[in-house]
């Protein structure tokens, strides 16, 4: 595949970032610069919503000019050393946005995508995704276990030059971006450009995204509770899970910068079960009934594998909590309308 010059002149152009600002030496690792145009994300006032009139949203689909989400985020550090001409090789489920992502990104950066992908229950969001998946990636296969995935994904890492991405990006390298993200939440806390929530609402699948805003938040000195929805199996996407990725990502923090982190309070992470709904993928109603009066009130489209199950829950955290609470938007459905003839998605003018 090649790199499309048009979207190629658009990509953001080198800027700072509030990590930077807090971790100077952090600009020696490479960074493929995806989002830095479209930062901060802007944090919105949901109204219209019966019983939830303290609720915000992080609009983090629209963190980069294409394909936004809290993927790109990841991506960012773990797409940092790729080059023009290069394979990337990565893996998830046939209605993966983390592939979609991948493939995306590394294609804007001029590489090609191989993607191990095994079935799932799919939705309606799932099907177009994978859809789109299957156009991006230039090989790869389709199996019925994520254990064939990963021994086929052996294999090619063993036979092939690939850079490697792991499941969800959830590693401490791509947890960065999301340590990123929670400092630049506070920056705008501190600037008066969003409340200072109660607790804050996301899904909770590989767990990166949820230790890094925990970390990043313990950072910048706020003592804010982060509310992981389970959407993944509880095998590994738990609270141990993700106490793991913080202590990990404080360690590459304290190796590269001389500095450790501050701990992350146990009380901060917090997981909740009841929006899963038996399986990866599976459409849940009550997140089928959330996305709906999004959309009805705010035309911010969910999709139903993790934001929609997400959303249920910080539509409960709202309405039984004091004080506000923030639902941190982690799909971008731009992606799945792409730009005819050029397969990247239809990049906002706002961002």
């Amino acid at each position: 595949m090649q790199t499309n010059p048009a979207v190629t002149a658009s990509l953001p152009t080198e800027g700072d970032i509030p990590l930077y600002e807090r971790f100077p030496a952090l600009r020696e690792l490479p960074r493929a610069e995806l989002c830095v145009a479209s930062l901060p994300s802007p944090v919105e006032r949901i109204t219209g919503i019966a019983g939830a009139d303290d609720l915000w949203i992080k609009r983090d689909d629209l963190n980069a000019p294409f394909s936004g989400g809290n993927k790109v985020r990841a991506l960012e550090f773990l797409l940092g050393s790729v080059h023009p001409g290069d394979t990337v090789l990565t893996l998830g489920g046939i209605g993966s946005t983390h592939v979609l992502a991948t493939a995306i990104h590394a294609r804007l950066l001029g590489a090609n995508t191989i993607a191990m992908r095994w079935r799932h229950d799919m939705n309606p969001v799932a099907e177009l995704v994978a859809k789109r998946n299957a156009s991006e990636l230039s090989n790869g296969s389709v199996g019925r276990t994520p254990i064939g995935a990963m021994l086929r994904l052996q294999y090619v890492r063993l036979t092939r030059t690939v850079h490697f991405i792991p499941l969800g990006g959830a590693t401490p390298l791509g947890v960065l971006g999301h340590v990123n993200a929670g400092l630049e939440l506070a920056a705008q806390i501190r600037d008066g450009t969003a409340p200072a929530p109660s607790r804050i609402v996301l899904p909770l699948a590989s767990g990166g995204t949820v230790a890094g805003l925990a970390l990043g938040l313990a950072i910048a000195g706020l003592d804010i509770p982060i509310i992981g929805a389970r959407v993944g199996p509880r095998m590994y996407a738990n609270r141990r899970t993700v106490r793991r990725i913080v202590r990990d990502t404080a360690r590459l923090i304290a190796s590269a910068t001389g500095e450790i982190p501050p701990p992350v309070r146990d009380e901060n992470l917090r997981v909740v079960h009841n929006v899963y709904g038996g399986g990866y993928g599976r459409p849940l109603a009550a997140g089928t009934e959330a996305a709906a009066t999004l959309q009805s009130v705010s035309g911010i489209r969910l999709d139903a594998t993790y934001s929609a199950k997400a959303f249920a829950a910080a539509l409960e955290a709202a309405r039984a909590g004091e004080g506000p609470t923030l639902f941190w938007l982690t799909f971008d459905s731009r992606c799945l309308n792409p730009v005819p003839g050029t397969g990247y998605p239809v990049p906002d003018p706002n961002v």
